[in-house]
């Protein structure tokens, strides 16, 4: 992070950014007597979505509960559910969720908390809290559940009566939805945030101890057979916290997120986990060196990310190498980056292709986007400065329109090099070492950075 505040004294850069991009609103819900933490202000959480009875459905989470919106007409959404927290008020900041066989699952990551299950199979007519206890999980981060094998992943655990301790991960089948049983438990490592799940192949992204990808499919644990490493990565570009993943529908590729200001989400190529590689870097460019992704959820072709501070932002992921940006819409309008603020989560998997987005400060939105628009995007720029390939290991070629004073500078802010250049120019790198460089590009008296990544 030292790094990165230093660039910023450095290197004056404007930050303009639309609010929105080929995005349209079709409904804002918050509610003003819900308080907000004391760490963050933030009254709500996590977002997730449901279909039943061919009906849609919202989930948020707020420093209360959790809250359930029929949202199948969305400009006459409302809400339909209400499940208060078993831990409710100022110090609540996480809860997550997720669905399964008619059910939903709920965590909360503060407090006397509890698992919560829910009989949702007769939404929007009425609901069931079947399961209310700490007998199993007190707490817990974050949960996923894979479907295919009724695992249910539970990411650091509180363990019950061993005062502050956690579990990485705990592992519990759901054979009977209703009372969930303990089948696993993976402590290798001291953290997991956040877990990808397919087929009991876990993308388990653990904090400052990178990215670990484990087979749990052969484990037996009445026959002590234990799980297996496929692969790991722990060295790539803007390792920081390592947040969040998840995986393209052909398994070959993983994104992946560092919860770090001014650090890009990468794409990975994981067709061989025992070699997983970076082939991209992406993120909202808002700000070059305070932006911060949060989640994100892939559906297709498109990676959907809640951006802390800059709102929901869609890139096109079609070719992995080259990630481009198709719509955005900012929840927040932060005039700071400090602290967390802004979109929490994102939910793109509605039959009606609607997109779920909770704010932690404005609440619960659903958008309609158009993915056609995106083309005029490439031709009015936000940022009119294009660098690639980025990672790139020799050449970097400067995509521009005109002519521009080039400034490139180290990761100390040394200036290197000053030129004039036009657009469509590339430049030579092999003299330079392997590490981050900031490219600043004036134009007509407007001033404009990017980041890339000599390899």
């Amino acid at each position: 992070m030292k790094r990165l505040l230093l660039l910023c004294a450095l290197l004056p850069f404007v930050v303009s950014a639309q609010n929105s991009l080929n995005t349209t609103l079709l409904y804002h819900w918050m509610d003003s007597t819900i308080i907000g933490t004391t760490l963050y202000d933030n009254a709500y959480n996590e977002v997730w979505g449901m279909a039943y009875n061919n009906k849609e459905f919202a989930v948020i989470g707020s420093t209360d509960g959790t809250h359930i919106f029929d949202v199948t007409d969305p400009v006459a959404s409302t809400q339909v559910a209400y499940i208060p927290g078993a831990a409710q008020g100022a110090a609540i900041v996480h809860r997550d969720y997720h669905d399964f066989d008619g059910y939903l699952y709920i965590v909360c990551d503060e407090g006397s908390s509890t698992l919560q299950i829910v009989d949702i199979s007769n939404l929007p007519n009425s609901f069931n809290i079947v399961y209310d206890s700490d007998s199993l999980i007190k707490r817990a981060h974050n949960i996923f559940i894979d479907e295919s094998t009724s695992h249910l992943y539970v990411c650091s655990e509180k363990q019950i009566g061993v005062g502050n301790n956690f579990n990485a991960l705990h592992i519990y089948d759901l054979s009977n939805p209703e009372l969930p049983t303990h089948w696993y438990t993976y402590n290798d490592v001291s953290h997991v945030h956040d877990a990808y799940v397919k087929n009991d192949t876990a993308f388990l992204n653990c904090g400052n101890q990178g990215l670990r990808i484990v087979d749990f499919s052969m484990v037996a644990p009445l026959l002590a057979v234990m799980h297996e490493e496929l692969g790991s990565l722990t060295t790539y570009p803007d390792a920081g916290y390592n947040h969040s993943g998840w995986l393209t529908d052909d398994g070959n590729y993983y994104v992946m997120a560092d919860e770090n200001h001014g650090y890009e989400m990468k794409i990975l190529d994981v067709s061989d986990y025992s070699n997983p590689t970076v082939v991209s870097t992406f993120f909202s460019g808002v700000s070059q060196m305070e932006s911060m992704p949060h989640n994100q959820i892939i559906n297709g072709n498109y990676v959907y990310t809640a951006h802390y501070h800059d709102g929901i932002y869609i890139h096109d992921i079609s070719d992995p190498n080259n990630p481009i940006l198709v719509a955005f819409y900012d929840t927040f309008n932060p005039t700071h980056y400090n602290s967390y603020m802004g979109a929490w989560g994102v939910y793109p998997f509605l039959p009606s292709g609607n997109i779920l987005v909770s704010d932690m400060q404005t609440g619960l939105y659903v958008f309609e986007i158009d993915y056609d628009g995106h083309t005029l995007l490439e031709e009015n720029s936000v940022n009119n400065l294009k660098l690639s390939p980025n990672p790139t290991k020799e050449m970097l070629n400067i995509q521009f329109e005109g002519q521009g004073l080039l400034k490139m500078f180290d990761v100390s802010g040394k200036l290197l090099q000053t030129k004039v250049v036009m657009g469509g120019e590339v430049l030579n790198l092999t003299e330079l070492q392997s590490g981050f460089y900031v490219v600043q590009l004036e134009i007509e008296k407007k001033v404009y950075h990017q980041k890339f990544i000599k390899q």
